[in-house]
């Protein structure tokens, strides 16, 4: 029983430290989602890439900001 106890702690922190993540964007637009995998913080990098791009979030340089920084529209 402890080793099904440990075996199961294991799973579940192999599970919570995956490398993909999927984050929706309900700022500007709540259909939007973006898939980072090994990506930056999403919040600090939207924020950095909306400075970017002159608060454009549909242009393709806000886009390929994001993109610099791990993170692709799904």
């Amino acid at each position: 029983m402890k080793r099904l106890l440990t075996l199961s702690a294991l799973a579940a922190a192999a599970l919570m430290t995956s490398a993909c993540v999927t984050v929706i964007d309900a700022g500007d637009n709540e259909h939007i989602n973006w898939t980072g995998e090994n990506a930056q913080p999403f919040d600090a990098s939207r924020d950095a890439c909306r400075e970017h791009a002159g608060r454009n979030q549909a242009s393709k340089a806000f886009e390929t900001c994001m993109a610099t920084r791990g993170w692709t529209r799904g």
